[in-house]
């Protein structure tokens, strides 16, 4: 099974978390959040900074490392590290993404999430907890 590499920012501000909405592909739709592929020779921290200005149009602070999510989707296996991340500099604009929101720990469960992104959505709860 062909296994794809990708980063995912979890950004957070003032207590709400940013989730984007697929705009093309074979997860059209989906909830997620946003983030891209990992090129050869860029460091996860790296490739996820690229990601966001390439698709969001915002430098963001790459903090903390949440977790990597492993999950077999029925065509490839994604290995996706996640990180914490804040809004370094700019106004997040969508370029690829058709939709997007801030949730708060009342409308997180609203949209309907990607099956590998919706593995993160409770430890994303106990982190907007403390924020």
């Amino acid at each position: 099974m062909k296994i794809v590499r990708v980063v995912a920012a979890v950004i957070v501000s003032e207590g709400k978390v940013f989730a984007t909405q697929r705009g093309y592909g074979e997860f059209k739709d989906g909830w997620e959040f946003p983030g891209g592929k990992i090129e050869t020779g860029e460091t996860p921290e790296a490739a996820l900074a690229r990601e966001i200005k390439e698709e969001l149009d915002t430098e963001i602070n790459v903090e903390d490392f949440i977790e990597t999510i492993e999950y077999d989707y029925p065509t490839f296996h994604l290995s996706m590290d996640c990180f914490l991340c804040s809004i370094k500099k700019g106004k997040l604009t969508l370029k690829e993404h058709e939709a997007a929101k801030w949730l708060d720990l009342q409308t997180i469960d609203s949209v309907e999430w990607l099956p590998a992104d919706v593995t993160l959505i409770d430890k994303i709860k106990s982190r907007l907890n403390t924020r």
